[in-house]
């Protein structure tokens, strides 16, 4: 008889910890083999932050040097984030950050090449989807903001257009909770966009947006 491994489920539910807050999620998830994208990740990169923020920033997946450093943000999206929240009049101390799936998908033409960023499927994102609902049931954030179109997709189905809700306060039932959300784009998209400085103004004008929900 064959038993299939783990990850060929596409759900990180086996996973989670009976009890505990995000230090015993934190120690879960290291070992999460939900889906497949754990294979070729170097470790799995959980949320961190004020364990009580008001706040929760919602990306798409670890990038290159998160990936290396096991934290999220902390490659030049993040650091653009950072400065856009400040801002906007959000102390990025005073947030909790995270992504909709906590492995780096990549495509690599050789070793030692460069790690190209690969958008994770709708079923990568479901299988990751408990890691997030644990998180949003610990910290329970007053506004979410969710960053670009895949964690879009995650939170609130596969119909989600970030160009259509951004800068809007959305009110959705996620994962069980009455949630409110502010979309905006991903800090990456600003890093490429071909006027950069429109598309950071952009971002900061959303920011603000949720800065006054929470005020």
């Amino acid at each position: 008889m064959v038993t299939k491994a783990p990850e060929d489920a596409y759900t990180a539910e086996p996973f989670l910890p009976e009890r505990g807050g995000l230090p015993a999620l934190r120690k879960a998830a290291a070992e999460c083999r939900g889906c497949p994208l754990h294979r070729d990740a170097t470790q799995t990169v959980f949320g961190a932050g004020n364990a009580h923020a008001r706040v929760m920033l919602v990306g798409e997946q670890p990038g290159d040097q998160e990936d290396r450093q096991g934290k999220p943000f902390v490659g030049p999206a993040g650091k653009l984030l950072d400065r856009a929240l400040g801002e906007a009049g959000l102390d990025p101390a005073d947030a909790y950050v995270t992504n909709a799936v906590k492995h780096f998908k990549f495509t690599q033409a050789e070793p030692r090449k460069r790690r190209i960023h690969k958008a994770p499927s709708l079923r990568e994102m479901t299988a990751c989807g408990p890691w997030l609902a644990a998180e949003l049931a610990v910290v329970e954030p007053e506004l979410i903001v969710v960053l670009g179109a895949t964690a879009g997709k995650a939170l609130l189905g596969s119909s989600f257009r970030v160009t259509q809700v951004r800068g809007t306060v959305l009110e959705e039932e996620i994962h069980g909770r009455r949630e409110r959300l502010v979309p905006t784009v991903h800090p990456s998209a600003v890093l490429r966009a071909d006027d950069r400085e429109a598309a950071y103004r952009g971002l900061v004008s959303d920011l603000e947006v949720a800065a006054r929900a929470l005020s």
